[in-house]
């Protein structure tokens, strides 16, 4: 090279340090680590609004006992479907059937009273009709000097008796009609009391709870059976007051229910009243069709379908805390990089990044065991 002239030894000089430099770098790009990364790129996440809940039946319906008295006979259990009308319990009737026994004698002997009376009153006018003809006759009688005055008199006070006497008959009539009312009033207390010992279904229903048992004593109030609609299940779930607008009546929504099943439903209704210490409203969402095998008050998860989101997304799973920040690490220039992020909406796989990602950029996909700065390359594949 003493003989190569300047330009050509620096051409050379600059050509070899080049080279270095480059065997330098691609040395320090095999000794990065390897990892899984996925360009960022445009994308739609559904928006969801979720909350925890619990089952619950718009429509319960609690069977109480009416009147006190012992159970005798229980029909149905917990878990059973009933029919409206089904009888569920029984109750002891007897002190209540020879009550009921009485009223209809009393309602018989007062009926037969009522006839009594109107034989009475028919008695009755006839006698004044009677004394009406003799009085009228006695009066031509005295006009014609056939009789005296004192016959004439007897007469009408004959008419007056009979007069009162009808009378009286009529007003013993109309007591009578009165007692008949009354007792039957009565009969239909005895037969509406003996009613309330036959505890009937008041719709189709499941039996959620079972209240009592035979050979106990039961009061008026004393639950004896809870029932739902299945139709009416609905999972009443908390959503909290920030998050809440997103919501309406009518969007589609997954249940999540305690034992791992997920059903479609519906948002059928959502409160207006805040809790003031949680600051989350209810909404009641509507299973599609009630679960075959549902339990009031398990618990619940709700993720309500609230639209969509467009953005810059990465995998969920690049998601990663460092000194209190959350962000994902990016590959740039062979180092891992961390960078914060600004999330919007997920769907359990993928999640928008509002800031500190564009699209395009590598990221890692998981990044445990990566620490930020660590040298890093794309694995390949």
């Amino acid at each position: 090279m003493g003989n190569l002239p300047k330009k050509w030894k620096r051409a050379l000089w600059g050509a070899a340090v080049a080279a270095v430099i480059a065997g330098a770098a691609a040395a320090l790009l095999l000794r990065a680590a390897p990892v899984e990364t996925q360009a960022a790129a445009e994308g739609v996440v559904p928006v969801r609004v979720t909350g925890p809940g619990t089952v619950e039946a718009r429509i319960p319906v609690t069977l109480s006992a009416r009147i006190t008295a012992t159970v005798a006979k229980l029909n149905a259990d917990q878990g059973d479907a009933v029919k409206q009308g089904q009888v569920l319990a029984v109750l002891d009737d007897r002190e209540l059937g020879a009550k009921r026994d009485a009223a209809a004698t009393a309602r018989e002997t007062v009926a037969r009273n009522v006839a009594a009376a109107k034989a009475a009153v028919a008695k009755a006018e006839a006698e004044l009709e009677l004394a009406r003809v003799k009085f009228r006759r006695d009066q031509e009688l005295l006009r014609a000097a056939y009789i005296s005055q004192s016959a004439m008199d007897a007469s009408a006070a004959a008419l007056r008796s009979a007069e009162a006497n009808l009378d009286s008959a009529r007003a013993a009539l109309a007591a009578r009609e009165s007692e008949v009312r009354g007792v039957a009033h009565e009969a239909r207390y005895a037969e509406t009391v003996v009613s309330h010992t036959r505890i009937s279904a008041p719709m189709d229903g499941i039996v959620v709870e079972r209240l009592a048992e035979v050979g106990s004593t039961v009061v008026p109030g004393t639950p004896l059976f809870r029932l739902v609609d299945p139709a009416t299940v609905w999972v009443a779930a908390r959503i909290d007051e920030s998050v809440v607008g997103r919501v309406s009546v009518g969007q589609a929504a997954e249940i999540r229910l305690r034992t791992g099943e997920t059903l479609p439903g519906r948002v059928a209704r959502i409160a207006r009243q805040s809790d003031a210490a949680t600051r989350e409203l209810e909404v009641n969402v509507a299973f599609e069709s009630p679960p075959a095998h549902f339990v009031i008050d398990q618990e619940a998860t709700v993720a309500v379908l609230a639209g969509e989101e467009r953005g810059v997304v990465v995998p969920a799973s690049a998601l990663v805390e460092n000194a209190g920040k959350r962000g994902v690490l990016v590959v740039a220039d062979a180092r891992a990089r961390f960078r914060p992020v600004e999330t919007g909406a997920a769907d359990g796989g993928r999640v928008i990044v509002r800031k500190g990602v564009a699209a395009g950029d590598l990221v890692v996909v998981r990044p445990a065991g990566v620490k930020p700065g660590a040298r890093a390359r794309p694995a390949s594949g």
